[in-house]
C-alpha cells in the first residue's frame, strides 16, 4: 500500500512543494526516510514514533519506508514531521487517503503529541497557494503570522490527536479570528527630528532620503550628531502595505522568527566588527543578511571606514539591484535587498580633521588608509553625500531653541562643490530652518504619493529608477537640464552619478508638489554630493 501526504518546505526565499510517499512491508519492523533528507528530518523517526505513541495511536509493526519527493532536492528542517506521522497513520489504516488529498501540512511533533511552530511558515502558505491547494494545517503558533497571506484557509493545530479527530470528522478544530498575535515593533525608543538641535541641512538631506529612498552618508566630528541624526530617519519612514509587511515578515521568519509578525519597517543596526555572511547573508543553509533583514526598510552602517573592506565591496552588487544571490555548494537562493542605506563616519581616524577647534593628530599616511576603506564605486552608489558640523554650544540654550522655531523655510547651504559661476540656491547667512517632525512626515507621504501615482505601483521610488526610467518619467526644464550638464563638465561626474541627481532633484520636486524639476532642484541635488 502507497500512501501521499503533500507538504512544503521553505527553499530560500521561496517555497517548494513536498510530496511524502509511504510504504509498508512484511520484513523485520523498521523506520526509514529516503530522499535528500538532512540530519534534523533523519532524526524524525524518533519525535514521529513517539508522538504516534503518546497521542493515543498506533505505529505499524513492520518495516516502513517514507520517500521524500522530488529526491533531488535537499530537505531541511523539521517542518516534515507532521506529514510523515499523517503518512504512517494512513499506512495503518488509522486515517484514509481521502481525508488529506486536497490540504497541506506543515509542523514540528514533539514526543508527546504536541505540535511546535515553524520557521518560513508564510513560504509554505504561498507555495501552497501557487500549487492550487487551498486548505493548509499549521501550527497554531504560526497561524497569526500565516494568515498574512490572504485568500486561503489556514487551520492552526495543536496536537496530533486534535488534528487526528478533525480529518476524522470527529471534533472540528475552532480557530477564532481573535487569535493573539506576537507583533514586533522595530522601531522602539528612536529619536525624531525635534529632538536634534540645529543640523537643519542634515535634515532635509534624511527628508529627501526617506521621501525618494536615495542612499546618505554624514560625515563630521565626533559629536556633530550624525548618529542621532541617523536614527532620526527610522521614525519618517512610512507605514508597511499589506504586501510589504508579508515580505519583512517573511525574510525575518526564515531568520529564526517563526511565531512573530513585523509592524513596521525594519532598522538594522549591525556593528562593523559583523562578518560578510552576518551582513550580505549565507552560512551554511544561505540565511538572509543585514541587507535582506533591512528590506523594506533602513540599513544603518555607523563609522562606515571601520567595516572591513570586503564587507562594503559586498554590498555594491545589492546597492544596485535592491536583490542579493547566495550561492552555496548545496543552496542558491535569491534575496530581495531593497533598503535604505545610511552611513556615517569621521573625516579622519581621530576624527578632527578641518575641525577649526581641535587638532588633527592623524597622519597623511593614517588618513589615507582610513579612507582607502571607501572605494570609488560605492561612493558612486550613494546618493546624497554631506558634510556635518558640530553644533556651537549657544544653540542649545533655551532662548536660543524658543528663538530657532521652524517656519517651513527651505533649507540649503553653499556648500556645493561647483566652485564656478554656476548659482547657488542662498547663501551662508540665509536663514536656515526646517518643519517639525510631523510636518517632514506629511511632506514625505505627500511626495510617496506621487510616486505612486507616476509610476502605477507603490513599490517603485525615485531611487529605484534606471536611466530608461528617467528619460519617461522625469520632465526637466531647459534650464534645469543646462545647469546640470555645466555641473557634470565641471564636477567630472561619472554617468552614474550623473543620473542619481537626476533622481535626487526629482524627489526634490515631488517634496515641491513641483510637477517639473527646474534649477532649484538641480540646484538643491548638487549641493548634496559633497567631497568628503
Amino acid at each position: 500500500m502507497i500512501a501521499k501526504v503533500y507538504s512544503a518546505i521553505p527553499y530560500g526565499y521561496e517555497g517548494q512543494l513536498i510530496e511524502i510517499e509511504g510504504d509498508t512491508s512484511k520484513s523485520l519492523p523498521a523506520f526509514n526516510i529516503v530522499g535528500m533528507a538532512n540530519k534534523t528530518i533523519s532524526e524524525a523517526r524518533e519525535r514521529v514514533r513517539s508522538a504516534v505513541v503518546n497521542a493515543g495511536l498506533s505505529f505499524p509493526n513492520k518495516k516502513v519506508t517514507i520517500n521524500l519527493a522530488p529526491a533531488e532536492v535537499a530537505k531541511d528542517g523539521s517542518h516534515l514531521d507532521l506529514p510523515i506521522a499523517l503518512n504512517i497513520l494512513i499506512l495503518s489504516k488509522q486515517l484514509l487517503q481521502s481525508d488529506v488529498t486536497g490540504k497541506i501540512f506543515a509542523g514540528e511533533l514533539s514526543l508527546d503529541g504536541s505540535i511546535k511552530p515553524v520557521r518560513g511558515i508564510i513560504n509554505i502558505i504561498e507555495t501552497a497557494k501557487s500549487n492550487g491547494y487551498t486548505e493548509v494545517f499549521v501550527p497554531k503558533e504560526n497561524l497569526s503570522q500565516a494568515r498574512l497571506v490572504p485568500n486561503i484557509r489556514i487551520i492552526g493545530v495543536s496536537t496530533l490527536i486534535e488534528l487526528v479527530l478533525h480529518l476524522k470528522d470527529v471534533k472540528h478544530i475552532k480557530n477564532t479570528s481573535d487569535q493573539s498575535i506576537s507583533v514586533k515593533n522595530t522601531l522602539t525608543g528612536l529619536p525624531l527630528l525635534d529632538d536634534v538641535t540645529g543640523q537643519n541641512f542634515a535634515k532635509r538631506a534624511i527628508t529627501i532620503a526617506v521621501a525618494g529612498h536615495h542612499n546618505l552618508l554624514l560625515s563630521g566630528p565626533p559629536g556633530a550628531g550624525k548618529t542621532l541624526l541617523a536614527k532620526t530617519a527610522a521614525n519618517l519612514l512610512p507605514p508597511l502595505s499589506p504586501e510589504e509587511q508579508i515580505s519583512i515578515t517573511k525574510i525575518h521568519a526564515l531568520s529564526g522568527m517563526p511565531d512573530q509578525i513585523i509592524s513596521g519597517r525594519p532598522f538594522r543596526t549591525p556593528h562593523h566588527t559583523s562578518s560578510t555572511v552576518s551582513i550580505i547573508g549565507g552560512g551554511i543553509h544561505a540565511s538572509p543578511g543585514e541587507i535582506s533583514l533591512a528590506h523594506h526598510g533602513i540599513l544603518f552602517l555607523d563609522e562606515l571606514p571601520e567595516y572591513p573592506r570586503n564587507v562594503l565591496e559586498a554590498l555594491r552588487q545589492p546597492l544596485e539591484d535592491h536583490t542579493v544571490t547566495i550561492t552555496r555548494a548545496n543552496a542558491h537562493t535569491c534575496y530581495p535587498a531593497n533598503f535604505i542605506l545610511i552611513a556615517t563616519m569621521n573625516p579622519c581616524p581621530c576624527g578632527y580633521l578641518g575641525d577649526p577647534d581641535h587638532e588633527c593628530s592623524c597622519t597623511t599616511h593614517q588618513i589615507n588608509t582610513y579612507r582607502k576603506h571607501l572605494s570609488g564605486p560605492i561612493l558612486d552608489r550613494i546618493d546624497l553625500i554631506l558634510h556635518v558640523d558640530r553644533v556651537p554650544s549657544y544653540h542649545f540654550s533655551s532662548v536660543h531653541v524658543e528663538n530657532n522655531k521652524t517656519d517651513n523655510t527651505r533649507c540649503f547651504t553653499n556648500q556645493t562643490q561647483i566652485q564656478t559661476d554656476l548659482p547657488h540656491p542662498v547663501t551662508d547667512d540665509a536663514p536656515h530652518s526646517f518643519p517639525e517632525h510631523t510636518q517632514a512626515q506629511k511632506d514625505i507621504l505627500q511626495a510617496l504619493s506621487l510616486q505612486h501615482t507616476r509610476y502605477g505601483r507603490t513599490n517603485t521610488y525615485n531611487g529605484d529608477l534606471s536611466s530608461q526610467d528617467i528619460s519617461v518619467y522625469v520632465k526637466m526644464t531647459s534650464s534645469g537640464q543646462k545647469l546640470l550638464q555645466q555641473a557634470a563638465d565641471r564636477l567630472k561626474l561619472s554617468a552614474r552619478a550623473y543620473f542619481k541627481v537626476i533622481k535626487v532633484a526629482q524627489t526634490i520636486a515631488d517634496l515641491d508638489q513641483s510637477t517639473e524639476v527646474g534649477t532649484e532642484q538641480i540646484a538643491e541635488a548638487l549641493a548634496f554630493r559633497q567631497q568628503i
